[in-house]
């Protein structure tokens, strides 16, 4: 019977799928045992089950093959948060915690309401909720499943202040009634045919959380362009976007009629959020 330590060598099978291999391993036995990573530390030579292991190396093989270590283990952390994560939506990624952080410095007024679109797990929404109880959230996707999902979500970090509903974007939210004092979204903003899609764990993300047309901002120009609809006077707009958009992003802005554009930087430098204010 193998034990800790033997089955945590196997990372050496992972390192030209992933730049990360012993943690991915580590992750991987973790979920199979039901233990954290200083468990692991901690017990080297405790002996593993027949069942178990087989568990493992089954997940370490999809995991050679190139399947996201979150869609094996059904979670990923974002923010303070843990999350459960699906084929059903993007898997939450560092980056976008740059968008939380500017969005929880902007000083919205109490009461604020805020609009998360294309919520996927819910990770935008959920993290400034639990942030900011004193603001009402409305996140929305088009995808049923990922409606569940962020839904779920809401339910495990015990938020009451976020509505989780079906929506393409802005179809079935209702104005005047629904007006914000924040829009957010990470929406599709890969092009058509950009290699990456076919490179690493995109490949298996559903498209419609990534692709967005023959410049990747499809679904950028529906909501800068829909979102004075939705917001109040002084209400912000803030799209998480690829490195290569920043300039296209801001012009949009401009054009729709937002003043006090800018594009903030991730923690590579690169260009990755676009705000701007409503009239």
């Amino acid at each position: 019977m193998a034990n800790v330590s033997d089955l945590l060598k196997l990372s050496a099978h992972l390192q030209s799928t992933s730049d990360s291999s012993q943690l991915d391993c580590e992750l991987l036995l973790c979920h199979v045992l039901e233990v954290d990573r200083a468990w692991l530390r901690t017990w080297p030579d405790n002996q593993v089950s027949p069942a178990q292991q087989a568990l493992f190396e089954s997940l370490l093989d999809q995991r050679i093959e190139g399947t996201p270590i979150a869609y094996l283990i059904g979670s990923r952390g974002f923010w303070s948060m843990d999350l459960n994560v699906s084929s059903d939506t993007l898997i939450p990624r560092p980056e976008t915690e740059l968008l939380v952080e500017i969005a929880l410095n902007l000083n919205l007024p109490s009461q604020s309401c805020g609009l998360d679109l294309g919520t996927g797990t819910g990770a935008i929404a959920l993290a400034l909720a639990s942030e900011r109880a004193d603001m009402k959230w409305v996140a929305v996707d088009s995808q049923l499943g990922a409606v569940e999902l962020a839904k779920n979500n809401c339910h495990q970090q015990k938020l009451s202040n976020v509505s989780i509903y079906q929506s393409c974007w802005f179809d079935t939210v209702k104005a005047p009634n629904n007006k914000f004092d924040l829009i957010v979204s990470n929406p599709p903003y890969i092009a058509t045919d950009d290699p990456h899609l076919s490179q690493g764990d995109v490949r298996f993300e559903p498209s419609t959380a990534l692709v967005s047309g023959i410049d990747g901002l499809d679904d950028i120009k529906i909501i800068v362009s829909q979102s004075p609809v939705y917001l109040n006077s002084n209400g912000w707009l803030l799209i998480e976007h690829g490195y290569n958009q920043g300039q296209a992003v801001r012009d949009l802005m401009l054009s729709s009629g937002f003043s006090e554009v800018s594009t903030k930087q991730d923690y590579n430098e690169l260009d990755r959020v676009t705000l701007g204010r409503w009239k």
